[in-house]
């Protein structure tokens, strides 16, 4: 079952990499702006993971500038995300907004939540 994961992880990857979309693009002003929205924003996720990679490539294509932090390799996001966001499940929106934090799970919510914001 985990050669199949890696196979499957891999291709998802090779297949993101060379279908890559393209970002928006905005005023210069109006892209500062967003990037003052979302410079708060964590994007906790797992590298092959095909609901993070859906959730990156909303990101890319509304040329978002979110961190993103890698939950499966780094113990430190792996336990921010436990602690803080209350399990290990990926991809989670981490928002930061008026010394309040929200943790968004599901990547639908995720990106409904990106495309609001950029609208």
């Amino acid at each position: 079952m985990k050669l199949v994961r890696w196979i499957l992880g891999s291709l998802i990857l090779f297949f993101d990499f060379i279908f890559t979309p393209r970002s928006k693009k905005r005023a210069p002003e109006d892209q500062a702006k967003l990037d003052q929205q979302t410079r708060d924003f964590k994007l906790y996720q797992f590298k092959a993971c095909p609901f993070c990679v859906k959730v990156r490539r909303a990101i890319k294509r509304e040329g978002l500038k979110v961190e993103t932090r890698d939950a499966k390799n780094n113990e430190q996001y792996r336990q921010e995300l436990l602690e803080q966001g209350g399990r290990v499940k990926v991809p989670c929106l981490r928002i930061e907004k008026d010394n309040q934090v929200t943790w968004l799970y599901e990547s639908n919510d995720i990106i409904a939540y990106l495309d609001k914001v950029a609208a």
